[in-house]
């Protein structure tokens, strides 16, 4: 397989949970505990970019999020941003074909984006901030986690997972 096919590949597969995001998403029930299915796709892209790539991306996603929910508006982004570029650098040090390892991937990538986007907006008093990232963010983290497996298992030959460098 040439490097040109694959990323086609690898962007279908992203355009199609952007997609999937916001046309299934809402029918999945309450957004706290649905699987985020844009944060997904940039997992997926930064554990084949650089760092660098993985942080535009990140900024990117956090962008469109935080256009949608202006809450906090520069959380997501920042949440984002850190979660792609650690995403990209992590594939470094502990990253394998596994897909046990690349649930815990997708959820801890999930529960950790809840905790800086809660961090970095501050528009929850303290008790709810922990009853989200007690209650809420591992069930999100979860779905996505499940998600994310079934995406691999269904995609495993267009997205193969490489270390690079």
């Amino acid at each position: 397989m040439n490097g040109r096919s694959e990323q086609y590949r690898l962007v279908v597969v992203l355009l199609l949970l952007v997609v999937l995001q916001f046309a299934l998403r809402p029918f999945l029930g309450d957004f706290r505990s649905s699987p985020d299915l844009l944060l997904l796709a940039l997992l997926v892209y930064a554990i084949r970019a650089r760092p660098g790539q993985a942080a535009v991306a990140g900024f990117l996603v956090g962008l469109v999020v935080d256009s949608l929910t202006p809450v906090a508006f520069g959380a997501g982004m920042l949440a984002h941003t850190v979660v792609g570029y650690l995403a990209a650098w992590g594939k470094a040090v502990f990253f394998a074909e596994n897909l046990i390892v690349n649930a815990g991937f997708f959820f801890v990538g999930t529960w950790l984006r809840d905790l800086l986007v809660l961090v970095a907006g501050r528009h929850m008093v303290q008790s709810a901030m922990a009853w989200q990232l007690v209650f809420w963010s591992p069930i999100k983290a979860l779905t996505t986690a499940i998600v994310g497996v079934v995406v691999l298992m269904l995609f495993r030959r267009w997205l193969p997972i490489r270390i690079t460098e």
